[in-house]
């Protein structure tokens, strides 16, 4: 591993470091993908590592926000995560459940799911956004935590991943509107696809109401 690149992780690692040295040992983080896009589920991911799991960064280069990753390196580091954390789960909240609650609810609820479905008990929960969720366990919600947290950023390469793997079997069963390549999201070729064929099953009613 690069210096710079450990420094950079070190870095990801101040949160988590300030709570180990209080005393925590077992962390968790929380994020969501899916907010945005006119179809398809809102997915959170959980994801569990101790102090130990933590003490060697090396397997985890290139390890960031998901947004700031590639696709192919997503999928590296999601197997990775995967095998090195404690305990991870997801919460999922399919489109009819956000059409009839809003997203911003919906996302709530996933990471809620994807939480109390920890097999592994965290003594801190590190949650992306500015809202604590209804879970039972010491929580802090940091604005931008996917670019600050590692925990948070595992989270939301997890949750990215298994996303992109839902809305690739989408486009196998409507494959006119192109999912496997812009995973739901508003894209020009998107648009244009609803406009053509209509809105299928899996689209959100409440997005996108003026096409």
């Amino acid at each position: 591993m690069r210096p710079s690149e450990q420094e950079r992780l070190k870095q990801l690692l101040k949160i988590e470091n300030s709570l180990f040295e209080s005393g925590k040992r077992v962390l968790a983080g929380v994020d969501e993908v899916g907010r945005g896009p006119l179809a398809g589920p809102v997915i959170a991911a959980a994801v569990v590592f101790s102090y130990e799991k933590l003490k060697d960064l090396s397997r985890y280069t290139g390890l960031n926000d998901s947004k700031k990753v590639t696709e192919k390196n997503r999928e590296i580091l999601s197997a990775i995560i995967m095998e090195e954390a404690l305990s991870f789960s997801f919460g999922s909240v399919d489109e009819k459940i956000i059409d009839e609650i809003n997203i911003f609810q919906a996302s709530h609820r996933a990471m809620e799911a994807a939480v109390t479905s920890l097999k592994v008990t965290p003594e801190m929960v590190l949650i992306d956004g500015p809202y604590k969720i209804k879970i039972p366990h010491t929580q802090e919600a940091i604005i931008g935590g996917d670019a600050k947290s590692f925990v948070i950023a595992a989270a939301s390469i997890i949750a990215k991943v298994k996303r992109d793997g839902i809305m690739r079997a989408y486009d196998k069963e409507f494959p006119v509107y192109g999912f496997a390549r812009h995973k739901g999201y508003g894209t020009k070729e998107h648009i244009e696809a609803i406009r053509k064929h209509g809105r299928c099953r899996i689209h959100r009613q409440c997005f996108g109401k003026n096409f």
